[in-house]
């Protein structure tokens, strides 16, 4: 589905879809009513999609704080597989990724956006502040460079029900990958406790040991959107199969 660009400087659906991916805070919860009238106003996303998106918008609302926070804790900090650092699932351990997260910041510095030194620059919802403040097309090309890592969490959060899943599903039709939310995956989507399956420690081992590394020589020069598309390009096969 083809969306018109949007008439302001700020991509805001983008910036709201960043917010909600971030740590439950007191500022997040009373902001989520007005988060919902975001989305309605630019309309980036069709009807099907802010009604997925509004189980998660009426828990902030009205669960408890620390509620929220602690089911944010163990869905996104206690397993590597739901990391939001991008290049977790590109680089893993590798020694390729601190040059990767160089490259990444000198990316944002040079569109206008200076990284807080606390904040690591492959974090999910501030690079989705960064598209938010680039023009339409290189918004969703930046998207469309990341969709094969978005796909993965989505899944992983639809088979744990999560309603996080889908700020998922809204940025891969943002970036093009769908028209709008299968039906049979909002059927899917009956458990909605965002708790932790049991054996975290068992999958997060699996995942350190087939994590996507690179090689010797695999460096380019230059700070540059394509730059940032070639050390992405290898994570497009699934990263749990060893490479050839």
């Amino acid at each position: 589905m083809a969306h018109a660009a949007p008439a302001s400087s700020q991509i805001l659906t983008l910036r709201v879809l960043s917010q909600l991916l971030t740590y439950p805070r007191e500022e997040l919860v009373e902001a989520a009513p007005d988060l919902a009238d975001v989305l309605a106003q630019e309309k980036l996303v069709d009807a099907y999609t802010r009604a997925a998106l509004q189980p998660l918008l009426t828990r902030l609302e009205q669960d408890d704080l620390y509620v929220l926070q602690e089911n944010y804790v163990a869905l996104f900090d206690r397993t590597r597989r739901l990391s939001l650092h991008l290049f977790e699932h590109v680089h893993g351990e590798s020694r390729d990724r601190g040059q990767a997260m160089v490259d990444l910041a000198a990316l944002y510095e040079k569109g206008g956006l200076y990284v807080d030194a606390n904040e690591l620059p492959d974090y999910l919802p501030l690079f989705l502040e960064f598209a938010a403040t680039r023009p339409w097309a290189e918004a969703c090309g930046l998207l469309k460079d990341v969709t094969h890592i978005l796909a993965q969490l989505e899944e992983r959060l639809l088979e744990r029900g999560s309603d996080y899943a889908a700020i998922f599903i809204a940025l891969r039709i943002l970036a093009g990958e769908l028209h709008t939310v299968p039906a049979d995956i909002l059927s899917q989507q009956t458990a909605k406790t965002d708790n932790p399956v049991a054996d975290l420690e068992a999958l997060d081992k699996e995942w350190e040991e087939t994590a996507v590394t690179f090689g010797p020589g695999d460096a380019m020069d230059g700070c540059s959107v394509e730059r940032f598309r070639t050390q992405l390009r290898a994570a497009r096969r699934d990263v749990r199969q060893p490479a050839n």
